[in-house]
C-alpha cells in the first residue's frame, strides 16, 4: 500500500469514527487552527521567504488574516449553518416535517497552489473542518520550504489522522488522484484543473477547481486615471504578479494610454521605491522556469516601463507592455507575472467584444464614475468575479462566493459558500402514519375526480396557502385584541 493510499484509508477510518462530526469537535478544530497562525508567525514568515521572498509585514495581509477571519466566522456562524433548514411545504406535506439537513460529504482532497500557499491551502480547509468532513492536504511542492512546514505543523494542531498533509511532487499527486474522494478542491492552472477531474470523473467524485485565466481591466478614458492606476498597479504587482485574480491586462482608449504608463509608473516608485530589486515588499518568481516562461511573452511587444531583470535571483521588474496585439505571446496565456500589457480599443463596445470572444475569466475589473457603464459590463460579460474600481479586494469578502465560471473554475467558496460546497445538503420529509385518506388521490385506479384534486392541491397550494396565513394572523389579531380589552376592563 502506497503512501498516499495509506493516509486516504486512515483519514476515511477515522471519519467513520463520527468524531468529526459534532460541532464541538469541529469548533475546537479550528480553534487548534487559528493558534497555528498566532504561535508560529515567525515559521510562516521565515518559509514564505524563501520561497517566494514575501516581506514580513505582507504576509499576514495577503496569507494568514483572511485565514484568522475565516476561522472566526466559521466558529461563530457554524450552529447557524449545521442547523436544519426548514423549506416551503405544498398542501399535500403541510403537515409534515420538510427541512434540508446539510451533513459531511466524508474525505476531501484539498489540493493546494504555490503563489498563496496558506490562503489557497488552508482556506478550503477551514470550509472542509466546519462541514465535519475528513481532509487529505496536498500542499503545492513547488513552494518546497511552505509545503515542509504544513508537514511539519498541521498535525501538531489539528487532528493528524483526520486531517493528514501528503507531499511530494507530480508521481505523488498522481498516486493520490488514483484513490477515491468524497470531493476534490483543486487550486491551479486549467491544464492541471482538467487532469484532476478527468481523474475524479472516475469516481464520479465531484470537483471544486479554482483555475484562473486572463482578467481584463477596461479603463473609462473619464475616471481618474491617478487613482485607477494606483489600484492597478497594487492589483498586478502585489506578489511579483503571481496572483490568480490579478489583472492580465488593460483595455483603454488609445488616448489615454500615455497617461496610464505615466501614473502606473508613480505608482511603481511609490510603492517599490527607484529600484524595486532592492524593495523588501516586492517579490521574486517562484522559480527559474517560470522567470523563463514570464520573460518568454515580453519578445514580440515594446517595453514602457521595467523591463529589468536577473535570471540568479528571479527577479522581474514591474512591466508595462504597449500597443500590445492580441496576437502578441503574453495574451495567449494567463501571464501570471509582472507584465502588464495594455491593448487600445476605441469604444466600449469594442472592448465587450473583445471580453467576450475570449474564455471567460476568474475576474473582470472596469474602473469608471459612470454607474450605466458598470451595469452595462455586469449584464454584457461573464466573469467568476466582477470588480468596479478596485482589484482583488473581493477576496477578502466572506459572503461573496470566490470562484470562477467556465474555464476559469467550477464551484465557489468562503464563508458559508465553503461549508455549503463542502456539505452534502440532504433534503429531509418526516410525515406521520396518519391522515391516510389524503393520499387516496396519488394510489390507482388513477380517475378523472383524483387527477383534479391532484390538480388543486400541488398547482393551488400557494393560494391557498397565503389563506391560511392570514386567517391565522386575524385568529391572532382577535385573540390579542380580546386579551387587551380583558386587560383594560
Amino acid at each position: 500500500m502506497s503512501k498516499q493510499q495509506l493516509a486516504v484509508e486512515r483519514a476515511r477510518k477515522a471519519f467513520r469514527t463520527g468524531r468529526s462530526k459534532p460541532l464541538e469537535y469541529r469548533i475546537m478544530q479550528l480553534k487548534n487552527l487559528a493558534r497555528l497562525f498566532d504561535e508560529r508567525k515567525k515559521d510562516i514568515a521565515e518559509a514564505l521567504k524563501k520561497d517566494l521572498k514575501k516581506s514580513e509585514h505582507g504576509i499576514p495581509l495577503y496569507e494568514t488574516l483572511g485565514l484568522e477571519g475565516e476561522i472566526n466566522l466559521a466558529v461563530k456562524k457554524l450552529k447557524e449553518w449545521a442547523a436544519p433548514r426548514p423549506v416551503n411545504r405544498n398542501l399535500l406535506t403541510i403537515s409534515d416535517e420538510v427541512y434540508i439537513h446539510p451533513e459531511p460529504l466524508g474525505v476531501v482532497l484539498i489540493i493546494g497552489a504555490w503563489n498563496y500557499p496558506w490562503a489557497v491551502t488552508i482556506q478550503p480547509l477551514i470550509g472542509a473542518i466546519a462541514a465535519g468532513n475528513a481532509a487529505v492536504i496536498k500542499p503545492s511542492e513547488v513552494s518546497a520550504h511552505t509545503a515542509k512546514l504544513m508537514e511539519d505543523l498541521l498535525p501538531v494542531y489539528i487532528d493528524k489522522e483526520l486531517y493528514p498533509v501528503v507531499t511530494g511532487g507530480v508521481p505523488e499527486t498522481q498516486e493520490l488522484l488514483k484513490q477515491r474522494f468524497d470531493h476534490v478542491f483543486y487550486t491551479g492552472n486549467c491544464a492541471v484543473g482538467k487532469i484532476v477531474m478527468e481523474a475524479a470523473s472516475k469516481h464520479l467524485t465531484p470537483v471544486t477547481l479554482e483555475l484562473g485565466g486572463k482578467s481584463p481591466c477596461y479603463i473609462d478614458k473619464n475616471c481618474d486615471l491617478t487613482i485607477a492606476c494606483r489600484r492597478i498597479a497594487w492589483g498586478k504587482y502585489t506578489n511579483c504578479g503571481q496572483t490568480c485574480i490579478a489583472p492580465d491586462y488593460v483595455l483603454c482608449d488609445p488616448s489615454i494610454q500615455d497617461k496610464v504608463i505615466e501614473e502606473i509608473k508613480k505608482s511603481v516608485k511609490e510603492f517599490y521605491t527607484e529600484n524595486p530589486k532592492t524593495c523588501p515588499d516586492y517579490g521574486r518568481i517562484i522559480n527559474q522556469r517560470h522567470f523563463k516562461r514570464v520573460l518568454a511573452m515580453t519578445e514580440d511587444s515594446t517595453v514602457a516601463l521595467g523591463g529589468d531583470n536577473d535570471e540568479s535571483e528571479c527577479y522581474i521588474a514591474p512591466t508595462v507592455l504597449r500597443d500590445v496585439k492580441p496576437e502578441a505571446k503574453v495574451m495567449q496565456e494567463e501571464i501570471f507575472g509582472p507584465l502588464l500589457p495594455i491593448l487600445t480599443v476605441g469604444s466600449v463596445d469594442e472592448a465587450i467584444d473583445f471580453i467576450n470572444d475570449r474564455e471567460k475569466p476568474l475576474a473582470l475589473y472596469v474602473f469608471t464614475q459612470d454607474k450605466k457603464l458598470i451595469k452595462r459590463m455586469v449584464d454584457e460579460t461573464s466573469s467568476g468575479g466582477f470588480l468596479a474600481n478596485d482589484c482583488l479586494v473581493h477576496f477578502s469578502v466572506n459572503d461573496l462566493p470566490f470562484g470562477g465560471v467556465g474555464n476559469s473554475g467550477i464551484g465557489a467558496y468562503h464563508g458559508k459558500h465553503s461549508f455549503d460546497q463542502l456539505s452534502h445538503l440532504r433534503g429531509c420529509l418526516i410525515k406521520q402514519l396518519k391522515m391516510e385518506g389524503m393520499n387516496n388521490m396519488r394510489y390507482p385506479p388513477h380517475t378523472q375526480d383524483k387527477l383534479g384534486w391532484a390538480r388543486f392541491f400541488i398547482l393551488r397550494h400557494e393560494a391557498v396557502v397565503k389563506t391560511f396565513k392570514f386567517a391565522a394572523l386575524a385568529v391572532l389579531v382577535v385573540v390579542a385584541a380580546f386579551v387587551i380589552q380583558r386587560f383594560l376592563d
